[in-house]
């Protein structure tokens, strides 16, 4: 097991360094992460001879993650994906937070957003801790926040992320990362062939603007069942509601018997390679996005990058939930921390 630092680049907006963390188990596999918004910028492992793949989406130099469409890799905090009308209340106190996507909030903020600062790092023998602090009125998110991102590599080939986060005022977090994994590689080509399998009998359908309408709804008998192993691609272009609002998947599945305990939650194999990748989590919920909308984009070593070519599996809470009652409760404040932990391990078959 080692860790090499090296300099990644200079923050345009902070000027601080920019350092890239590669954290190596004896197995071969390799993930590499910036301090630069937690980003994970590459994860390499084997498959079941051995070979190493590049699993995630991303850039080889700092520039292209200014502005970053599509988060690719990045923590996003402190709230992930979307919160109608970009406004809250607790206690009373209505909080105005950036209007980004139509009249919504997406993913807190594009320029003030943890995807884009500069954390503070501390090494340990097989993982690396992110340390930041955000204060009070960031974003329009109300609290002095301190944020801790561990990123550990094991010799079980996992990676695993644990997030701990404080805040003096209630205020809504819901922390994620948004990498975009392709089995094959990052330069694999499409999504579409990867087979999926959740372990989630319900999600929470949409309106237009993708804000969950409140309801929890079966996925018995719709293109959105993936309790059964089932081709990305199969039931993606089917004219149903839900898919036409999102473009394809783009939707929180609520993850069965969640307890706040680790689970398994997820699974995913692909043609042309022995890789599975399994998911667990201690978060009621996950978005599965298939980069309907990642767009035509130059990633690593020159690979043209288009939309599908990615998939994004976003532990969480629900999203909207400051607004749906029946949701789970994403305020945290003194008499509440933000604890989570989610681990994607590989595997071969």
């Amino acid at each position: 097991m080692s860790i090499i630092k090296k300099v990644f680049g200079t923050d345009k907006k902070s000027r601080k360094a920019v350092y890239e963390y590669s954290i190596k188990n004896d197995k071969g596999m390799c993930a590499k992460i910036l301090n630069y918004g937690g980003i994970i910028r590459e994860l390499w492992v084997p498959d079941k001879n051995g070979k190493l793949a590049d699993v995630v989406l991303g850039h080889d130099d700092l520039m292209p993650y200014y502005e970053n469409e599509g988060f690719l890799g990045v923590a996003v905090g402190p709230s992930a994906n979307r919160i109608g009308g970009a406004k809250f209340e607790i206690d009373g106190v209505e909080y105005q937070i950036p209007v980004n996507e139509n009249e919504n909030n997406l993913h807190s903020d594009k320029e003030n957003g943890y995807h884009v600062r500069v954390f503070d790092v501390e090494e340990g023998k097989n993982s690396i801790k992110l340390f930041l602090q955000d204060e009070d009125g960031c974003m329009g998110f109300p609290g002095n926040k301190k944020l801790e991102i561990t990123y550990t590599v094991t010799e079980e080939n996992e990676l695993r992320i644990d997030y701990h986060f404080t805040s003096d005022k209630r205020t809504v977090l819901n922390p994620t990362n948004h990498s975009y994994f392709n089995l094959r590689g990052q330069d694999g080509g499409s999504i579409e062939d990867h087979t999926l399998w959740l372990k989630a009998s319900c999600y929470t359908p949409v309106a237009a603007g993708s804000i969950p309408t409140g309801e929890i709804a079966p996925v018995e008998g719709t293109p959105m069942d993936f309790t059964a192993p089932k081709v990305i691609g199969k039931e993606i272009g089917e004219d149903f509601e839900q898919l036409k609002i999102g473009g394809g998947y783009d939707h929180n599945w609520v993850l069965d018997h969640a307890d706040g305990q680790l689970q398994l939650v997820a699974k995913v194999t692909a043609p042309g390679t022995s890789r599975v990748m399994k998911v667990y989590t201690s978060l009621p919920g996950i978005q599965f996005y298939a980069g309907n909308f990642l767009g035509e984009q130059e990633g690593k070593l020159g690979e043209k990058y288009h939309n599908r070519c990615g998939l994004a599996l976003e532990t969480q809470y629900f999203p909207d939930s400051i607004h749906k009652e029946n949701f789970p409760d994403v305020v945290f404040g003194p008499d509440r921390q933000y604890i989570s932990s989610t681990v994607y391990q590989f595997d071969n078959e």
